[in-house]
């Protein structure tokens, strides 16, 4: 079986829809996001749905579906921009895993909620010294 992202570029080739293998940004970016809203919102109205079932194993089903459905869309998102989705991926795990104390421990406060530990680093730079060493971002007319 193919990879994932095989799977995926095989699919945007299938469909027709804009593929590129360095970052890229479309002539209008923020109608080419908006349009992603609209298709995530759209997954995001089905939890009401989901709601709405009670049997635990169809439910579980739906959730699944929807999720992997959220999925499917990112990455072919990401490579209608030429984004390394997956090295995205690993470094923001990484910065995630920068959040750990010292000791290589959740660290939360008295409400539960997880706290940056010491060592913390955002994965905005990284990721832009990964989009940099790909080359210079290409613009082009594709929506």
């Amino acid at each position: 079986m193919n990879k994932f992202a095989d799977r995926i570029k095989a699919m945007n080739a299938m469909y027709k829809l804009p593929m590129h293998d360095t970052p890229s940004l479309p002539t209008h970016p923020i109608v080419r996001l908006s349009k992603f809203k609209k298709t995530l919102m759209d997954e995001v109205h089905e939890i009401d749905e989901i709601a709405s079932i009670h049997d635990p194993v169809d439910r579980i089903v739906a959730i699944a579906d929807l999720l992997g459905d959220v999925v499917v869309y990112c990455r072919s998102e990401a490579l209608k921009y030429g984004i390394p989705l997956e090295e995205v991926l690993n470094i923001i795990m990484d910065s995630n895993e920068s959040k750990l104390g010292s000791d290589g421990k959740p660290i939360y406060n008295t409400e539960g909620k997880f706290l940056k530990g010491p060592d913390y680093w955002k994965p905005e730079p990284k990721i832009k010294d990964l989009i940099l060493s790909l080359g210079s971002v290409g613009t082009g007319n594709w929506e």
